[in-house]
């Protein structure tokens, strides 16, 4: 667990050693106003549901850029080598990173909240929805935080990274889609539509917390950090 600790401070720190931190930070939170802003007053509803909407794809493209440069960085410049002879485990590494990149998550998720302040001075928004909305959008966020961080494993070239998460994340989140349940076999789409990542963030989101939607995502992430922990192991 120490160890855990120390990978987690180590690259909490590292997002804001440079800029990119800053910037992340500040197109994320502008991006999410200005989608939501542009049709709030045209809605004339006190409520965050658009701005859930969006929040997926918005992590889409996001969240690769936050976990491309966890391992590739590490390949890149030899650490990972140095990292490796140390006396730790595979997966006190792996979590270490991986908490490090959900907390820098949260954080950006946690700016959003001056969204539903607003709401709520302008009217009587439904607070079970914000809660589901907000809970999916972390889970969510963790699951391509999961992938994110597996792809990163693969390659040393950061843009490589940065594609390959955002194609994984995309194919599982379309998977469950209307779109593509509508072309698939009858007997295939209650599998597809359990796999998808998007299906179970609307049901999330509309305030519904079902167990089977939060072990799913668990799952996921579960899955993902394992196939990391297996593609170190086989690099050392």
């Amino acid at each position: 667990m120490n160890t855990t600790y120390a990978i987690f401070k180590r690259e909490f720190k590292g997002y804001f050693s440079s800029p990119i931190a800053y910037i992340y930070l500040t197109s994320f939170i502008v991006l999410i106003n200005w989608l939501y802003l542009r049709g709030f007053f045209l809605i004339n509803q006190a409520n965050l549901r658009s701005l859930f909407s969006i929040l997926p794809w918005i992590f889409l493209l996001f969240i690769p850029a936050v976990t491309m440069r966890l391992w590739a960085e590490e390949r890149k410049l030899r650490t990972l080598e140095i990292l490796m002879t140390l006396p730790v485990k595979d997966v006190e590494v792996v979590l270490g990173k991986f908490f490090a990149s959900y907390a820098f998550l949260a954080l950006s998720i946690l700016l959003t909240f001056p969204l539903p302040l607003t709401l709520a001075l302008l009217g009587n928004p439904d607070g079970g929805q914000i809660i589901g909305g907000y809970l999916g959008a972390l889970l969510i966020g963790g699951a391509y935080l999961a992938i994110g961080l597996f792809a990163s494993s693969l390659t040393e070239n950061q843009i490589i990274a940065f594609i390959i998460g955002i194609l994984l994340s995309f194919i599982l989140f379309i998977v469950g889609e209307q779109l593509v349940l509508f072309a698939l076999p009858s007997f295939m789409v209650p599998f597809f539509e359990y796999l998808g990542l998007g299906s179970h963030f609307d049901s999330i989101g509309r305030g519904v917390i079902d167990t089977r939607d939060l072990i799913y995502y668990l799952s996921v992430i579960g899955f993902f950090l394992y196939l990391n922990i297996r593609s170190i192991e086989m690099k050392r």
